[in-house]
């Protein structure tokens, strides 16, 4: 019993008393979701609580109007009424972070989900991080190891790089998430599933939370039917920890999934506080959202830690021109494309090898690397452009020496972008088949 209660112990031993008077507002108006609160003034991001009857739960400020403070609630509406009381809580625009997170998986709040008991923490982070400038950034130099044949040999990844994997629903981002997560080389593995099904944050838990890789991962999980603002705050936590692991010099796996789920809470806020929409119903302020997440990744010259982040984003119909698509590939260091037409095909991961692109290949890999992996993708690219006509029987060998090469090659090409779930691939082996499956320059 006592080596139970005595971390509680240390932790109120260390806790610093607030003697301040507590200042209390009342609720005034709910709207859609948009909750006014009169007679409370709180910065924006700051959390209170609202009693009514059903128990206290949270509200997140959003803003303020006409003297009255804009909330909302981190969760359901449901029995809320006119006059309940509110009243600030914890310190505004701060998140929890600290090694206690490391093996656990916690939702939006922190609050933990895998029944282990509360997660004791000492440290907190700015939510909207601490920025710094451009030259604090030191350049990405080492190559990151994915596990991925494909993406070892073809768009070779950098330590610090931030890539997107690009795809329309059901084409497969979180299975290759879920590959690289297994096969990686990375110290800390942070993970947060924003906007997903339920069923797959059981799914991953189970799979990634056991063994030794449990110790050096995090998970932060906010399912889709969660509060907008629930969905933004598991992506701030997510990215919080990240750099806080960064900041003591540890190098940092930093996965989200998805994108654009936190661009879709971000236009549900922007637009309840009035915000037009501009980009295809999306508002200025919920593209900047992805942008600001985005930016926070890379290295770190004064810590030499690092953050490697890998985020999905969600292609609506297959568009790679949806706006969340072109503001991710804008700001990214590189873009992992899945084809549709590839997986119904069979070939997974579906890669898209002439759309996929690493912005830092040149800087990681040899030059004969480089040379072979761009004559892997003008083969790729010539046979997908003629396709239709080779199987129509219409090309005559001999027009192009390219294509006559690519289609000779066809089941080899095919063969090295295929890998079973599961299977790990390291750099250097696939460096080597790409040289041997292609020859010397």
């Amino acid at each position: 019993m006592l080596t139970r209660i005595a971390p509680l112990l240390g932790e109120l031993a260390l806790a610093q008393p607030d003697f301040t008077p507590h200042r209390y507002g009342l609720v005034a108006a709910c709207d859609g979701g948009l909750i006014e609160v009169s007679g409370l003034s709180v910065p924006v991001g700051a959390l209170c609580r609202v009693a009514h009857g059903r128990g206290e739960p949270l509200a997140e400020v959003i803003g303020f109007r006409n003297g009255r403070t804009l909330m909302m609630l981190l969760g359901d509406t449901v029995m809320l009424r006119p006059g309940s009381r509110v009243r600030p809580e914890g310190h505004p625009g701060m998140l929890p972070v600290g090694e206690a997170f490391l093996g656990r998986a916690v939702d939006g709040e922190g609050h933990p989900i895998d029944g282990l008991g509360p997660v004791h923490f000492r440290d907190e982070w700015p939510a909207g991080g601490i920025r710094t400038g451009a030259l604090d950034r030191s350049p990405v130099r080492q190559p990151f190891d994915t596990g991925i044949r494909a993406l070892n040999g073809l768009t070779t990844f950098g330590v610090g790089q931030r890539i997107g994997i690009m795809a329309g629903s059901g084409v497969g981002k979180s299975v290759l998430l879920d590959m690289i997560a297994h096969g990686a080389e990375a110290e800390i593995v942070v993970v947060g599933l924003i906007g997903e099904r339920a069923r797959e944050v059981s799914d991953f838990v189970e799979r990634h939370m056991q063994g030794a890789k449990r110790a050096r991962t995090a998970v932060v999980a906010v399912p889709a039917d969660h509060a907008p603002n629930l969905r933004i705050r598991g992506a701030m936590l997510a990215t919080s920890l990240a750099e806080h692991f960064r900041a003591h010099g540890r190098k940092v796996l930093l996965i989200m999934d998805s994108l654009t789920r936190v661009a879709h809470a971000g236009r549900e806020i922007a637009l309840l506080l009035g915000e037009p929409g501009a980009a295809r119903g999306y508002p200025p302020s919920a593209l900047a959202t992805i942008t600001k997440l985005i930016e926070r990744a890379g290295n770190s010259a004064a810590s030499g830690g690092s953050i490697t982040g890998l985020y999905t984003v969600l292609a609506d119909g297959d568009n790679q021109d949806d706006p969340v698509v072109d503001t991710a590939r804008s700001i990214l260091d590189g873009h992992i494309v899945l084809s549709r037409d590839l997986a119904q095909r069979g070939q997974y991961p579906a890669i898209d090898i002439p759309a996929s692109l690493s912005r830092v290949m040149s800087d990681v890999s040899s030059p004969a690397h480089q040379r072979a992996a761009r004559t892997f993708r003008a083969l790729v690219a010539s046979y997908e452009a003629n396709r239709d006509l080779v199987l129509m029987g219409a090309y005559r060998a001999g027009a192009d020496p390219l294509l006559d090469r690519a289609i000779a090659m066809q089941e080899p090409l095919r063969q090295f972008l295929m890998q079973a779930h599961g299977e790990v691939i390291p750099l250097p082996q696939a460096v080597d088949t790409l040289a041997g499956l292609i020859g010397p320059a």
